[in-house]
């Protein structure tokens, strides 16, 4: 049986620029074992699979894969889906903003699309779970080894390792400057013995920018999920956002940050996050980006049941 997919850019407005996603906008037929030979073909960070909704109230189901697993949640897979979508016109928009709400793994994920003449000019989602923080992570020295830097170079004080989550589990690691994050290096040697087994294996080093507070570089290493390096991370993006609220002090209102990524692939990305706080604590958060479109085709695979 046929396919029709689609390749985007995502978190970008260029082409070759941003996180590199396939959807196929009729994913109806393939089980959970084909979709997931399907990606490892693509061998993208991840490929999304557009099925039915099975609430009236939602537009679609999602299914998410990056080469090695299936996610319950992802950010770049979700705006583009949510942007391919409209911009195909599978799904009737309404200007200036059109809501879109996706079955995932984590629930209902809401997406607003920002319409103009016809056409999806940004996206935002709103995450279906609020961060959550997670066990306490290994000794800075330890993590300083596995990204093949020496401990001076992370960042201290408030500023330390801390591992968070909005569906997908994430340590963030704090740098001192731009140039540390650049020379980061994941030791596989280093990960397995240290990261492998912990709550959240997916790394997500990061630096603050010296001249606006509101502005960070991130990167973002996934060897268990098959991904040695992704350019843009929603799911973490979001997950950060806990990070950031718990520095922000007793806040009440909402609070907006940037997040450059990809810069070191060669695949610079924009990841625009809000959150809005009550008392220091998240109530809502937010990831939103652009996409552009790359590709069209048809990809064969044998026709199987079904497995939901």
């Amino acid at each position: 049986m046929r396919y029709a997919f689609h390749t985007l850019d995502v978190f970008t407005r260029r082409i070759f620029g941003g996180n590199p996603l396939a959807v196929l906008p009729d994913a109806r037929g393939l089980t959970g074992t084909r979709m997931q030979a399907i990606a490892r073909e693509f061998n993208l960070s991840e490929t999304v699979f557009v099925l039915p909704a099975t609430q009236p109230a939602h537009a679609r189901r999602l299914r998410i894969f990056t080469p090695a697993a299936e996610l319950p949640f992802a950010g770049h897979p979700t705006i583009g889906a949510a942007w391919l979508l409209a911009a195909l016109g599978a799904i009737p928009l309404e200007e200036p903003v059109t809501t879109i709400r996706f079955e995932e793994g984590v629930g209902p994920v809401t997406v607003e699309v920002t319409v103009e003449n016809g056409q999806p000019i940004f996206a935002r989602l709103t995450a279906a779970q609020l961060p959550v923080r997670g066990p306490a992570p290994p000794e800075p020295a330890r993590l300083a080894e596995l990204l093949a830097l020496a401990v001076e170079d992370l960042d201290d004080g408030d500023w330390r390792p801390e591992a968070w989550s909005c569906g997908v589990p994430f340590l963030c690691v704090p740098l001192r400057d731009r140039a540390a994050l650049a020379r980061a290096k994941l030791r596989l040697d280093h990960w397995e013995a240290t990261l492998a087994g912990y709550w959240a294996p997916q790394v997500y080093p990061f630096c603050r920018d010296p001249d606006d507070p509101a502005l960070f570089h991130v990167r973002m290493f996934a060897p268990a999920l098959g991904v040695a390096e992704d350019p843009a991370t929603g799911a973490a993006a979001a997950a950060f956002a806990g990070y950031l609220a718990r520095r922000a002090g007793d806040v009440t209102g909402p609070l907006r940050w940037m997040l450059i990524q990809g810069v070191d692939m060669g695949r610079p990305s924009a990841l625009a996050v809000d959150a809005d706080l009550v008392a220091g604590q998240p109530r809502a958060v937010r990831v939103g980006g652009t996409a552009v479109q790359v590709a069209a085709g048809e990809l064969e695979a044998p026709e199987e049941t079904q497995d939901g």
